[in-house]
């Protein structure tokens, strides 16, 4: 797994973690707790679910260091220009996109079957940004309605992935194509309010 991968998902959900305390009347610390927390939650539960030690933030305490900086650094920016709710979105689509491939690469190289490599890389994906909601006593945007295609797309880049890597084993595109098909599913989705079909019985109960 390239370092710059997990570096830059890190800083990405940062951002959409400082950015979620919008109105939430947090101070500096509580903005760097939730980034943090929706930085590292993810990737956390993705090592301790394959076993990995140390986690992958207490093997490299940079990965830290990055998450705090990028939430001082959006605190900032966020006192002097108002950031819209699309903004927290888009973040959190990178996001998405960045820690799902990583975690499913994480996983097929600790030797994973597939099918857990592509549902651990879904869980790396999505966790940290559900711990982050309830931190904020939130509905997580995963079980949200409105929130269109969130770990679904996540899944179909996991899958993609791994599909690639057991045609085209280490090659650097496969990465790249699998977190585009995340990042233009999600924003697809959010553009056109595109999601899949609610459960509905015959008596027209939902």
């Amino acid at each position: 797994m390239q370092p710059w991968l997990e570096y830059l998902a890190v800083a990405v959900c940062a951002i959409s973690g400082a950015l979620a305390a919008a109105g939430k009347r947090l101070d500096l610390f509580g903005v760097i707790v939730l980034a943090v927390v929706t930085a590292v939650g993810g990737g956390t539960i993705r090592d301790l679910c394959l076993g990995a030690k140390p986690v992958f933030w207490i093997e490299n305490p940079s990965l830290i260091v990055v998450a705090t900086l990028t939430a001082l650094a959006t605190f900032v920016v966020a006192r002097f220009w108002t950031m819209p709710q699309r903004a927290l979105l888009v973040a959190d689509a990178f996001g998405l996109a960045l820690f799902t491939i990583a975690g499913t690469e994480k996983s097929l190289l600790l030797q994973t079957s597939g099918v857990i490599a592509v549902m651990l890389g879904v869980i790396t994906g999505v966790a940290g940004g559900v711990l982050r909601d309830v931190l904020r006593r939130e509905v997580p945007l995963v079980f949200q309605p409105e929130i269109y295609l969130y770990a679904t797309a996540a899944f179909c880049g996991a899958t993609a992935f791994v599909t690639l890597d057991k045609f085209f084993p280490d090659s650097p595109a496969n990465r790249l194509i699998a977190m585009a098909l995340i990042l233009s599913l999600r924003l697809a989705a959010m553009w056109w309010k595109l999601r899949l079909p609610v459960f509905k019985s015959r008596d027209g109960q939902t």
